[in-house]
Parts: structure tokens; C-alpha cells; sequence
């Protein structure tokens, strides 16, 4: 059976470009921006002329924002978000901007969101971290190096966590006109005042395309399922779904132009335990987990320790609802263990947590047992055409 899925715009890409286009003067036009939630509530914010902005659950938009409204001088801008915003840590990255000279204020709770900023001019340029922090306070701070007046110089101390999405970063400003580099975990960024005007096509989600991977790697119906606008040498680090999905589960990916088919190779041979490092791609994790689950497949995945600080602790999500449908979890800080798997559990309700990518990876799951998944509406977050583009499967909210 043939399938032909239009993804809209990588959220991660999306989300970077709209934050550069609003300090370049909006020279870029881009092209195959994100439907998500998300860049929805980035296009606002960075319309907005309002004291007050609300990201909601939009945890990219927290920090890209909390570094954009730093350096609007003159500018008083306060930003909240939902009550689980309000426990998601900010503390080092406030700590970087106000190193660099930045004048920010908690409002409640030291740490935490909401915060209050005073735009100025900021001139330090030298920051030390550690390189084991999320990637996105790195990424915020990359954003708006080339707008202070001596750029940005980053010494990231040890081992960097979730890499690929640094040097999605760094690609994606050297790609518009911006010099970014990064050598021996030090990043520079020179300044400069303006880009030239330039058309920008924004590559699909790759972790978007996941899910669609699971439902190959679940489906008894010889899926054949093409993917637009997405590229062999992307800039996302969820690209590495091809290459587990192919090693682990059996789906073939095959690069045409710009776009994929995908595929189960025929009389593949399952792994009879998988080990893997997700480290660089957290964000398939929970795809990962449960696409073993469907094919009950013991698996251990490591790597995981900015899962606990999205938009719900995601191992201990994770772990709750495997349970129910009946799976034997472990988990630690950083790792998901699942052990074999005797018999499915049906009709269990999956709670989302308000977590998008629980409602999207426990979908996949319908094609082999009944199972209700509680708010469904929660995946417009990232991936808005996500239960239309289910239809196409067979299943439903």
C-alpha cells in the first residue's frame, strides 16, 4: 500500500529562523515553515509589541526569547508560561546572558520562568559552560551572538551533550551569512550588522517522520510510504531515524531528490536485544521505545538525561504507560530499559502528560491492539496534521 505524507517544516529549523529573520530585518523569505504550536506561539511573541508574552508550553521559545529580549535596548518584556514552564530550569542560561552583561530578574521562583528583562546593549562576548546542559541554552545564546557588538565566544567544558542540534545551529547561520564555527568545543561568532536578502526552504521534521517510521516497522500491510522536503544530508539530528530504523526494525530508506520512501526490508532478522546511545537524538526516544515494545523487542536506550526536564519527566511517562499495556520498564537519570514482553494489555487509557510526542509515539501501537489515548489534541505542540495524517493508516484520536 502506497502513502504519500506532505510534513510541514522542521519545528527546530523553523524556530531558529524566525528568531534570525526578526533580528535581521526580516531579510530571509522562508519557505515550509512549521505549522507546530510552537513556531505559532515564536511568530507571535516575536510580533508582539505587549509587555507581557506568554509561551504557554513552548519550552524552545522560553529560552530562544528569554536570549532575543535581552538584547532589545530599551525594551521592557516579561515572559511566562504554563504552570510546567515554571518548573522547567533556566537557571544557567540567565546566568550566560547575565555574564554577557544582560539585565534579567526573576519574578517567582529563583531559576525558573517567569522572568523579567531589560533590553540593552550588551558588550561581553566570553562565556564558559558546561557542555552537558541542553542544547538549546547553547543554541540561544548562538542565535544572537552575531548581534553583540564584539559576537560570542563559547567554551563548552567536557563532553557536549545533543551536538547535531549545535551544529544545526551554527550550519544554519552560516548558511544565511553569519560566520560560525565550532573547533575543539570552543564556538565563535563574529558580529555583523545586516544579511543579504535570500529565499530559505526550511527541510520537513524529521522528527515528525518518525512516527512514520513506526507505523513501517509495525504495519503487517507492506507500507510503502513517501516522505516530502526531507534531505539525505539534513541538518536535524533526527535524520538518525533512517539509519536505527534500518538496523533495529527493518524499514529501508530511500533518498530521491527531496523527499524519501520507506519500506520493511523483506525476511528481515530482529535483533534479539538492542543496546542503543541516544544522546544526539532524544526527542525519537520515546519513538524508539515503543516501536521495540510493538515488536517486543528487549531494549536499553542510554543518553537520556535532558528527558527528565521536558515537557513531562518523559522516563517516568515513559515507564507509567508501558506498564499498563503490559511492559516491564527500569529506568535511571539517563537510561529506559525495556525487558521482554510476554503479552499486550489492551484497551488501556495512555495518559499524554500534556506531552505531544507520548500521544505520537504511543499511536503506532493501534494497528496492533485497541488503546485510548487521553487529550489528543496535545500533538498540534509540534505536529498539527498529526490524526489527519493517521487516517491514512486507519487509525483514529
Amino acid at each position: 500500500m502506497g502513502i504519500t505524507i506532505n510534513l510541514s517544516g522542521s519545528k527546530s529549523i523553523t524556530n531558529r529562523l524566525l528568531l534570525l529573520n526578526s533580528l535581521f530585518d526580516n531579510s530571509l523569505s522562508l519557505q515550509n515553515l512549521s505549522k507546530s504550536q510552537d513556531s505559532h506561539v515564536m511568530q507571535e511573541a516575536l510580533k508582539s509589541k505587549e509587555e507581557l508574552i506568554d509561551i504557554h508550553h513552548a519550552g524552545t521559545a522560553m529560552r530562544f526569547l528569554t536570549a532575543f529580549f535581552s538584547i532589545q535596548e530599551g525594551r521592557k518584556t516579561i515572559i511566562t508560561g504554563s504552570h510546567r514552564m515554571k518548573e522547567r530550569p533556566i537557571k544557567i542560561l540567565v546566568d550566560s546572558l547575565k555574564h554577557l552583561g544582560a539585565n534579567i530578574s526573576y519574578l517567582e521562583n529563583e531559576g525558573y520562568p517567569p522572568l523579567e528583562l531589560k533590553g540593552k546593549k550588551i558588550k561581553g562576548n566570553t562565556i564558559n559552560l558546561p557542555a552537558n546542559i541542553s542544547s538549546q541554552y547553547i543554541t540561544a545564546l548562538c542565535l544572537i551572538g552575531a548581534k553583540l557588538e564584539n559576537g560570542l565566544h563559547i567554551n563548552l567544558e567536557g563532553k557536549v551533550t545533543s551536538l547535531p542540534y549545535i551544529t544545526m545551529t551554527l550550519k544554519i547561520l552560516t548558511e544565511i551569512g553569519i560566520a560560525a564555527s565550532i573547533h575543539q568545543n570552543k564556538i565563535l561568532i563574529l558580529p555583523i550588522t545586516e544579511i543579504k536578502k535570500q529565499d530559505f526552504i526550511i527541510e520537513s521534521d524529521w522528527s515528525s517522520a518518525s512516527y512514520h517510521y513506526s507505523l513501517c516497522a509495525l504495519s503487517n500491510d507492506n507500507l510503502k510510504i513517501k516522505l516530502k522536503y526531507l534531505f539525505k544530508d539534513s541538518l536535524q539530528a533526527d535524520r538518525r531515524v533512517a539509519d536505527i530504523y534500518q538496523k533495529y526494525f527493518g524499514v529501508k530508506t530511500l533518498f530521491e531528490g527531496n523527499e524519501i520512501t520507506i519500506f520493511s526490508i523483506l525476511n528481515f532478522e530482529y535483533p534479539n536485544f538492542i543496546e542503543i546511545d541516544m544522546n544526539d537524538c532524544p526527542d525519537i526516544a520515546q519513538t524508539v521505545a515503543l516501536t521495540a515494545f510493538g515488536l517486543r523487542i528487549p531494549i536499553k536506550i542510554t543518553g537520556l538525561e535532558t528527558l527528565k526536564i521536558k515537557e513531562t519527566d518523559r522516563l517516568i511517562a515513559l515507564k507509567n504507560e508501558i506498564e499498563k499495556c503490559g511492559g516491564n520498564v527500569k529506568i535511571t537519570d539517563n537510561s529506559f530499559e525495556l525487558k521482554k514482553i510476554n503479552s499486550f494489555f489492551e484497551n488501556q487509557k495512555i495518559e499524554t502528560y500534556n506531552d505531544h510526542r507520548m500521544a505520537m509515539s504511543f499511536a503506532p501501537l493501534k494497528l496492533l491492539f485497541p488503546l485510548e489515548i487521553v487529550n489528543p489534541s496535545v500533538v498540534e505542540k509540534s505536529y498539527v496534521e498529526f490524526w489527519n495524517d493517521m487516517n491514512y493508516y486507519g487509525i483514529k484520536p
